[in-house]
């Protein structure tokens, strides 16, 4: 059994309703950092459970296929986590998409600013030991998670360069990072471009996801009367709640065949 499995009111607050066992008729999202792996210093850092490629594995050959991690991470990123398979993936928050086909899209969007604020960041973060600067071919993140006490200054520096920047980009904040990506694309847009095609149309979502930017995916779902599935605390749109990954694990390890 998993340590949490409630309903949640709105504000986050648990209910006692048990979440239902995964079933095979549904669509399944899951984001990866802090969901179905735990968090680490750096992304490179972060290591697999060994029973998770057997049950995502599983619960995929259950649902025909109908299932898709949504993350933060580039699609080539999501791949060498899980070797072995390849799963239909929305990366870098949806910015490119993997369908299940295996059809690969990408947000178009002025790729030469990126590279400018790279390399204005690169400068900066240059003399702050502890933040480190990801570029992922079409999204920059600034972490401070080994820094949390930095916390402030790398906000401030990505909102001054998102202002220099302008309309084509945005920001967005998650669990110790804050983002720089091109506007219009995110976890909740994801959802329904895969909800439109084979195998996830006419099925039941879940989503299932711990930070502030699988919110759009929370909403998503539920606009579609579906399952989202917040893991951790804080508040939450998403009317599920499981205490962690390992009861995420645990919850994905009830699938029937």
């Amino acid at each position: 059994m998993t340590r949490i499995r409630s309903r949640t009111r709105p504000g986050g607050r648990s209910r006692t309703t048990p979440l239902p066992a995964p079933r095979p008729d549904w669509a399944y999202f899951f984001d990866i950092d802090g969901t179905l792996v735990d968090f680490a210093d750096s992304p490179a850092g972060v290591r697999l459970d060994g029973d998770l490629g057997p049950l995502i594995e599983r619960l995929y050959g259950a649902a025909d296929g109908a299932v898709a991690l949504i993350s933060g991470r580039a699609i080539a990123d999501i791949d060498a986590l899980f070797p072995g398979l390849r799963l239909p993936a929305a990366g870098q928050h949806g910015i490119e998409r993997r369908d299940a086909a295996g059809r690969v899209s990408r947000h178009a969007f002025p790729s030469q600013l990126m590279d400018q604020a790279y390399a204005r960041l690169t400068a900066a973060v240059a003399r702050h030991p502890g933040l480190l600067l990801e570029h992922k071919g079409l999204s920059l993140a600034l972490h401070y998670r080994r820094a949390p006490r930095l916390a402030g200054l790398a906000h401030r520096l990505m909102h001054s360069l998102q202002t220099r920047m302008g309309s084509h980009f945005c920001l967005q904040t998650g669990k110790r990072v804050v983002e720089m990506k091109p506007a219009g694309k995110d976890k909740g847009v994801a959802v329904r471009e895969f909800m439109q095609e084979p195998p996830f149309q006419g099925r039941t979502p879940v989503f299932v996801g711990d930070d502030m930017t699988d919110e759009y995916g929370f909403a998503a779902v539920n606009r579609l009367d579906g399952y989202s599935v917040k893991v951790g605390p804080g508040r939450t749109a998403a009317n599920w709640r499981v205490a962690d990954v390992e009861a995420v694990l645990a919850w994905l390890d009830t699938v029937h065949l």
